[in-house]
């Protein structure tokens, strides 16, 4: 998976790096929260990031509250990372939209669990989208009967919403994806070729 990274401090950065790398992910780097926020608008933007709390030009909490204010395309999953560890801080970095939260100094085994919760989570959310997809697709390709279709009750053709009379299977195959086979039905059989009885 790709995992943008954003954190001022080359060591903490290096560590992180390795450890992503090490897990298996290809890592985009970023050094401060403008450069996070550029590459998080980019169509092939990753769809996890990990952002240091506190970083130059734009901190993390601020590209939080940008990303989470912008509608469109997929959000990415995101990690807060920080050496801020109360119960207050983690209250503020979820308020304003982070999904998770691991202070410094991180453990790899934590850091990987946690990166493995928001791989599922985009995943899903992947998955969710596609299904809308396909259903928006199958309702536009969907025509329905609805309301009272006014009927002859001798030659059985329907009147159109246009007040002309149509044959029902014309009718149909225009208001749905119906299609017709045409047969013969016992009674009708008797009635119009007895002969071949």
């Amino acid at each position: 998976m790709r995992i943008l990274i954003a954190e001022d401090d080359l060591t903490s950065r290096t560590m992180l790096a390795a450890t992503l790398h090490k897990n298996g992910h290809d890592v985009v780097e970023t050094v401060n929260g403008e450069e996070a926020w550029e590459a998080l608008r980019k169509s092939d933007a990753p769809r996890l990031a990990i952002l240091d709390w506190m970083m130059p030009v734009m901190d993390g909490v601020e590209v939080v509250r940008r990303i989470r204010a912008e509608t469109s395309g997929p959000q990415p999953y995101i990690l807060m990372l920080t050496a801020k560890g109360t119960k207050e801080d983690i209250v503020a970095a979820l308020d304003t939209g982070a999904n998770d939260y691991l202070v410094k100094p991180f453990h790899p085994t934590e850091l990987r669990a946690r990166v493995e919760v928001g791989r599922r989570l985009v995943d899903m959310q992947d998955q969710l989208t596609e299904q809308v997809k396909e259903l928006r697709k199958a309702l536009e390709d969907i025509k329905t009967l609805q309301g009272i279709l006014p009927i002859c009750m001798h030659c059985k053709k329907i009147r159109n919403d246009k007040g002309y009379w149509e044959q029902v299977e014309s009718y149909i195959s225009e208001h749905s994806a119906a299609l017709f086979s045409h047969s013969i039905c016992p009674e009708c059989m008797k009635q119009h070729y007895p002969d071949l009885l």
